[in-house]
């Protein structure tokens, strides 16, 4: 799928209230979809995989899924993956090729315990899911919370790794669901701005306003988060049975001028820069709208803030 990078800029100024609506509209009709398609799979599982790279907007999408099912008389429980990581060590964490911590890798999760919980959830059996200390890289003694299924009720599971073979393999009935920012915009047949970089906007964002990281550690990073997509997630999209774009064409008007500060804050040298200089100049190409504009419940709220969910 594509935008057409003329047809955004105009509805920027025509009416970008009307822009959003329209956007923000026709994602939660995919939404709901999902939610219907959950329904429909409920007497096989109770079980819900919710995986895509970073910057997806996951997390918000798991939410709006599960007010979706509560309106159709469905309890939903979340749980998020990273919780099943495992303790880092030294000697046990897994290494990329050239020797470096792997911590994309689906290794670092607990597959065996999270295999039992599906299982224990599955014949309505209390599990205790563990918690995470991501500072510490390390599981802590006392579990994040208890989970208990009772009829009409679902878990959705929420991780990039969520639908590795480690994982459908031993659960297919499970319901899977694959979410991800996959249109390009495009300016007289030729791609301006790449579905990826929406990603990496939106990691930009959210990085500088909620998690105190400049914009040169998230780029930093980016290359290590592209390269465990491209190994650990992409290959399994395929195994989802419902996948659904998360990108919105009016996004980069709102994230216009603070990504712009953003990205030309990064110094030169740094890894990737050639991929920056290219997002750069194409940020540009948008035009803007103000962030008051964008809805207390839409998804980017979730990189830019004001929103009714809690992260």
């Amino acid at each position: 799928m594509s935008y057409s990078l003329t047809d955004i800029n105009y509805r920027t100024v025509a009416d970008p209230k009307a822009f959003l609506a329209e956007s923000d509209a026709a994602y939660n009709t995919k939404v709901e979809t999902a939610a219907e398609k959950i329904i429909a799979n409920l007497s096989r599982s109770p079980i819900v995989l919710l995986s895509g790279p970073s910057g997806s907007g996951k997390t918000t999408t798991a939410m709006k899924i599960a007010d979706a099912l509560e309106r159709r008389g469905v309890g939903t429980h979340y749980v998020a993956m990273d919780d099943y990581f495992k303790t880092v060590t030294p000697e046990t964490v897994p290494r990329t090729p050239e020797g470096e911590m792997d911590l994309e890798s689906p290794l670092c999760l607990d597959m065996d315990l999270l295999n039992r919980h599906f299982d224990m959830l599955a014949r309505g059996e209390r599990i205790y899911v563990p918690k995470y200390e991501f500072v510490r890289q390390m599981r802590v003694q006392e579990p994040g919370k208890s989970i208990r299924l009772h009829k009409d009720e679902v878990v959705v599971f929420e991780g990039i790794h969520a639908l590795n073979d480690m994982i459908t393999d031993v659960h297919p009935e499970a319901f899977k669901l694959y979410i991800s920012a996959r249109s390009d915009v495009v300016f007289e047949d030729k791609i301006v701005f790449k579905r990826t970089w929406f990603r990496l906007v939106r990691r930009m964002v959210r990085d500088h306003n909620f998690r105190g990281s400049d914009p040169q550690d998230t780029m930093r990073m980016w290359g290590n988060v592209r390269r465990g997509e491209i190994a650990y997630i992409s290959p399994f999209k395929d195994k989802a049975d419902y996948q659904f774009d998360s990108s919105f064409p009016y996004e980069m008007c709102v994230f216009n001028n603070t990504a712009t500060r953003l990205f030309q804050s990064v110094p030169a040298g740094i890894e990737r820069f050639e991929e920056l200089r290219r997002v750069l100049p194409a940020l540009q190409l948008f035009g803007v709208i103000s962030k008051d504009l964008v809805a207390p419940d839409a998804l980017i709220r979730e990189f830019i803030g004001g929103g009714i969910y809690e992260y």
